[in-house]
């Protein structure tokens, strides 16, 4: 098993989910051979590509067709299968089988809406994850798993940095990581 690196990703102007928060989304997600997982937001599809390398089955839903184009290309890249669907969420969940996996990467203002659409189509004991740069966004996802009676709540805030060559450090932006587990 291989743990990508953010440059061996084909890059354009999406954003990709940085290796340090990858890595420890697939470890929140107890992501593992066998699983269905559930990109939505899937951007450049780093998350979904780690996945897959990790044994998941893996659908994709992203909105940007730049984003679309670059998970095929990633996907060619390192030589797995994400069934990516261009469209938006909650739209475009109804067509994605039952999965026991869930990222959210992007949610475009509609978070309630798609975290319904989810739970609808997620497993009973599947995990349902998040990122946020907004605090307040965090806690509305929380909130609502919650109300939704979802188990093993936890939230984790990421702030990396990185030595450049001159060995001056750059600071990544923080990113608050969030799931849940349905009962």
């Amino acid at each position: 098993m291989k743990w990508i690196r953010d440059e061996e990703f084909i890059r354009g102007s999406i954003p990709m989910t940085k290796f340090d928060a990858r890595v420890l989304i697939m470890a929140i997600l107890e992501i593992e051979h066998g699983d269905v997982l559930l990109d939505v937001g899937a951007g450049t599809g780093s998350l979904s590509i780690q996945a897959a390398m990790l044994g998941a089955e893996v659908y994709a839903i992203e909105k940007e067709h730049e984003g679309v184009v670059l998970i095929g290309q990633n996907a060619e890249l390192f030589g797995v299968k994400i069934n990516t669907t261009h469209g938006t969420a909650p739209a475009d969940i109804k067509s994605i089988p039952t999965f026991n996996k869930c990222f959210i990467g992007g949610s475009s203002g509609r978070l309630e809406q798609i975290i319904d659409a989810l739970d609808e189509k997620l497993e009973a004991g599947g995990i349902l994850a998040a990122s946020f740069i907004i605090p307040d966004n965090m806690v509305d996802f929380r909130r609502k798993l919650k109300g939704l009676n979802y188990s093993q709540l936890e939230a984790r805030l990421i702030q990396s940095s990185t030595i450049d060559n001159l060995g001056l450090l750059k600071a990544n932006n923080p990113i608050f990581i969030i799931k849940g587990k349905k009962q």
